[in-house]
């Protein structure tokens, strides 16, 4: 394609079916950016979807600073990511804009999930809430058939919160259900090793973030210490170079890392993540961060690329469900894999005064 190339960029606001409780407070919108490349006949939609106080990207002049990456990105046809290293919510959106712009469709990627082959397994999500909410939502995971759900804790006491995995695993053994908790740093570092100790007795798989980032000594004792699988997700937020990420990897060795896109580098530095973790026997999965399907659909291509057409390990890509306003390409979950439906759709996004502005 030698013509020009010009990206476009589309703020939204989607709306959550249901209030998403997190540690950072709840979500009941979402404010993301779609950026639309398009050179000759072609087209490519991407999704800058940043977490308020969370990613290292996020400010009020996000949008200006997105509009000066899109046009340098036009100016050379070429990412800059050494001058986007900062900047991952954007990058990953401006990568995957082009991945879909040269691909011509929204199967990214030639594995059994971008022809429609399989699914992919996921985690079932349960949402911080009340002690009833969250076993109702626990129980209706189950009866959709997850196999792995992932618990977000810190919101309701922890020993309501252990009270739920007792109930749990009263029922279902580790064979059958694999349970997972994210502290999102919600432990006090002088009371994490006691805790993840108590969670360890009902066989859970990992705790992500059991303390807040940026403590490497308290963490790195936990790590070596701790009976419970201990993953890494804030704690890699903001660490950009290949030699600051395996001076990370190498300190403090988790067991687990989990790498959204969007928070983590984009598709290039979620790749460079992943390398590094083989290298030291680190395991690793991905999961979204609160996109809707224009993002959601990229991470699962780049999940199936990434780990093969036989993944075991449950990724994390339920989130496409959440939004009342969500977009093209469609993505269902049957049982607990996530499927691809119409990779021929078109998108969804432009209203009509601006497909015809």
């Amino acid at each position: 394609m030698n013509s020009q190339l010009t990206i476009t960029v589309h703020p939204r606001t989607l709306h959550f079916r249901e209030p998403a409780g997190t540690s950072r407070g709840v979500y009941t919108v979402r404010k993301v950016w779609y950026v639309e490349a398009r050179q000759a006949d072609r087209r490519g939609w991407g999704e800058c979807a940043p977490l308020p106080d969370l990613s290292c990207d996020a400010g009020d002049d996000y949008e200006e600073r997105l509009r000066e990456h899109c046009k340098a990105t036009e100016r050379t046809g070429q990412i800059d990511r050494e001058a986007m290293l900062g900047c991952p919510s954007m990058l990953f959106g401006i990568e995957t804009a082009l991945w879909h712009l040269r691909r011509g469709t929204w199967q990214l990627s030639e594995s059994a999930f971008g022809r429609r082959e399989a699914g992919i397994p996921i985690n079932g999500l349960v949402w911080m809430g009340s002690h009833r909410e969250m076993l109702s939502r626990m129980e209706a995971k189950l009866k959709q058939g997850f196999r792995c759900i992932k618990l977000k804790i810190g919101a309701i006491g922890f020993d309501d919160e252990l009270d739920l995995i007792r109930r749990v695993r009263a029922r279902y053994n580790k064979e059958v259900v694999e349970l997972r908790v994210d502290a999102n740093g919600g432990f006090a570092p002088d009371e994490a090793l006691e805790r993840l100790t108590m969670l360890a007795q009902y066989d859970i798989h990992s705790c992500e973030q059991p303390i807040r980032q940026r403590q490497w000594q308290q963490m790195s004792e936990l790590c070596s210490r701790s009976p419970l699988p201990i993953a890494f997700d804030e704690e890699l937020i903001g660490v950009n170079t290949r030699e600051e990420k395996a001076n990370l990897l190498d300190r403090l060795h988790p067991q687990f890392i989990v790498l959204k896109p969007s928070l983590h580098g984009g598709i290039h530095g979620t790749r460079e993540w992943i390398e590094l973790a083989r290298e030291r026997g680190i395991g690793s999965w991905i999961t979204s961060a609160l996109e809707s399907n224009i993002g959601l659909n990229a991470i699962a291509h780049l999940a199936a690329e990434t780990y093969g057409d036989r993944i075991t390990m449950p990724q994390g890509l339920g989130t496409g469900q959440l939004f009342t306003d969500n977009v093209q390409p469609q993505l269902h979950i049957i049982g607990d894999q996530l499927w691809a439906s119409d990779f021929n759709a078109e998108a969804t996004i432009l209203s009509n005064d601006e497909k015809n502005g």
